[in-house]
């Protein structure tokens, strides 16, 4: 599962023209999955966003996490995080979850952030063409990627 987690100002993602979800200071997190990944990935994946150290204290040391500020999470499923473009020109999406699997597994991070209760959490629509806007704070952007345990296996 890989992520990309940006500490925004703001941030929002359209569908046509409809706001589907829209934050303010916070994080949004652009997240792919793996064809390999489960749960326990996912499960990972949800507490290190919501642990994650990356706003200023008083300070201006990057000490607090997305809670400690109050802030909002975006979440926005992006299967073109597992593009491979290692030949030719056009990537390749062999190693991302074919979409059901996908969907089950962005849906359950989604709703396991939800559950939590610590921040509010919005989301994108899965399989849909959306914009996404924001404003990056910083700018802050972290990428984080866990390999499941089958994947690590393969080497």
């Amino acid at each position: 599962m890989r992520a990309v987690i940006q500490r925004v100002r703001r941030a929002r993602v359209k569908v046509g023209d409809e706001t589907i979800g829209e934050i303010g200071q916070g994080l949004l997190v652009l997240l792919g999955i793996h064809r390999l990944d489960g749960v326990p990935e996912a499960d990972w994946i949800v507490r290190k966003i919501a642990s994650l150290r990356i706003f200023d204290d008083e300070s201006g040391k990057m000490n607090r996490n997305v809670e400690e500020v109050g802030g909002a999470l975006l979440l926005v499923s992006q299967f073109t995080l597992y593009g491979d473009i290692k030949k030719g020109n056009r990537p390749s999406y062999s190693e991302a979850a074919g979409p059901e699997v996908a969907q089950k597994l962005y849906d359950y991070v989604v709703a396991a952030s939800k559950e939590s209760g610590k921040v509010p959490v919005e989301a994108g629509v899965f399989q849909a063409q959306m914009e996404v806007e924001l404003v990056n704070d910083g700018p802050v952007t972290i990428c984080c990627e866990i390999e499941s345990k089958d994947r690590r296996q393969e080497y």
